[in-house]
């Protein structure tokens, strides 16, 4: 266990991953100086961190595990004038710190809590050179080289492709479809699967359909840019429902200027030739079809319930049908894969050319299976995570995928980050806007967030709805409520 003493325990938040990106498999307890006293809190301990924040000064001291003190103070800028200036400095200060007994240098330095293409993106916006980019990355959140040379690439992209549509006019819909084949084992969407809540998908679906109907009422002076179908997954609905669905948002939305309609058919166990058709028929124009890997051991481990063959089978039925926008994603860092697993997984996607990929590396959530018993994979933690990640850059970069968005998430292995690639074209332009917050998101289903984005205020406002399937069921027209109530607060959005 880790114990972390702070005299003011509003940095709580900044400490806590930094802390974590350092040394992710312990336990951390915060403490401030009058419990620490309470407790009796013992310098022989494996780790100890306090920190002391005076106005225009930051004292830090750590204790290893042999017992050995380490200690740093540094004049700061004041504390109350320039906020975010004192607590960068203190990030700093103790990333050095811990960077320095670790032996260990983090790829994105103190930058946490925040999106790096976002920071970027707004530089760019101002014109600033990327000389100054780099430098100014470096300077202020340690970050490396290659990590600010992605971050530009990829801001720079989204900038070209943001370019060809009027985001700040319009708005993008979003609706979950909470029901699953089986949960996975790193899941911490709120999903149901679908054997032990199918008795409740109609009564989902009804609720749901009431809250499209309200929805297509919200914006009657904005255009519909793209609308995206997640979960859960969505295919786990029979072809019938899936078509009366489809059916309900094609009436009740105009989709004169939507630029893309995705749906996540994501578990090849829930894809049939019927339900790829009924998708077609109703315009969706891009599908993700997810193996997460391509290795059958991984696959029984993490509660996929399909097979390698089941993932080519529905990836040739969907090309079959007419799809010609198919998304891939992957999972780096899946319990007890080594980087030949990862070789291997992205040589047999190799063999199905999707038209992009998204690469994400494993992040253990808090409610998660894989951390809830996370005591029966400590053997399967993966330790090269990086080398991985590396494996698939040069994967994207040989077969023609350029990378198009990024985002990073907490506790993700090795402080590394997602990464979204694409053919020229098939970019998914939801997940720019919803990275991004660009544009307004309004959000429909059980445990869905709608972002308002106000771009003259530079300031974004959520509305979020209830996780729980029967609550979200029951509760519908509180649901709706809680939308009517903003937009009639805010007529100006």
């Amino acid at each position: 266990m880790i114990q972390i003493i702070l005299s003011d325990r509003i940095y709580e938040n900044d400490v806590r991953p930094i802390v974590m990106s350092f040394y992710p498999l312990s336990e951390i307890r915060f403490l401030d100086i009058n419990s620490a006293k309470d407790s009796q809190v013992s310098r022989s301990q494996i780790r100890l961190i306090s920190i002391i924040f005076n106005r225009t000064s930051i004292t830090i001291e750590i204790t290893d595990d042999k017992g050995e003190t380490y200690r740093t103070h540094n004049e700061t800028k004041d504390q109350l004038l320039e906020k975010l200036a004192y607590k960068n400095a203190m990030k700093r200060q103790l990333y050095n710190m811990l960077s320095s007994l670790s032996k260990k240098d983090l790829p994105w330095g103190i930058l946490t809590g925040i999106r790096p293409t976002k920071l970027v993106y707004d530089m760019l916006d101002k014109e600033i050179d990327e000389k100054e980019i780099y430098s100014w990355m470096n300077k202020e959140y340690m970050c490396s080289d290659e990590k600010i040379e992605l971050s530009i690439l990829i801001a720079k992209r989204e900038r070209d492709l943001l370019k060809a549509m009027d985001y700040k006019k319009g708005y993008s819909l979003y609706i979950g479809i909470p029901f699953c084949p089986s949960t996975c084992l790193y899941c911490s969407f709120p999903s149901f699967s679908i054997e032990g809540y199918g008795q409740l998908v109609e009564d989902y679906l009804r609720a749901l359909e009431t809250e499209i109907k309200f929805a297509s009422s919200c914006f009657p002076g904005k255009r519909l840019t793209t609308v995206y179908l997640g979960g859960g997954t969505p295919t786990t609905l029979s072809a019938n429902q899936l078509d009366r669905l489809l059916g309900i948002i094609r009436a009740n939305f105009d989709f004169t200027y939507v630029r893309e309609f995705c749906v996540e058919a994501g578990r090849p166990d829930s894809i049939s030739r019927e339900k790829l058709e009924v998708l077609l028929n109703w315009g969706v124009d891009r599908i993700s079809i997810n193996p997460q890997t391509m290795q059958e051991r991984t696959l029984d481990l993490i509660g996929r319930r399909h097979s390698v063959d089941q993932i080519n089978e529905a990836f040739y039925l969907a090309r079959e049908v007419g799809h010609n926008n198919i998304n891939m994603d992957i999972i780096i860092g899946l319990p007890g894969e080594t980087s030949l697993d990862v070789e291997d997984t992205l040589d047999k996607i190799k063999k199905l050319n999707p038209d992009s990929l998204t690469v994400h590396t494993l992040a253990i959530k808090r409610a998660s299976r894989l951390n809830i018993e996370k005591d029966n994979y400590l053997d399967l933690r993966v330790k090269d995570a990086s080398h991985m990640l590396r494996v698939s850059k040069e994967f994207t970069k040989n077969k023609g995928y350029l990378p198009y968005y990024l985002y990073r998430q907490k506790n993700i292995a090795d402080n590394l980050e997602n990464v979204g690639y694409a053919r020229y074209g098939k970019e998914g332009l939801y997940n720019i806007l919803i990275m991004e917050e660009k544009q307004t998101i309004l959000a429909l289903g059980s445990g869905a967030m709608s972002k308002f984005v106000f771009h003259n205020e530079k300031r974004i406002d959520r509305v979020d709805n209830v996780k729980n399937l029967k609550d979200y069921i029951s509760r519908i027209d509180e649901m709706i409520k809680r939308k009517s109530d903003f937009l009639n607060k805010n007529p100006h959005l």
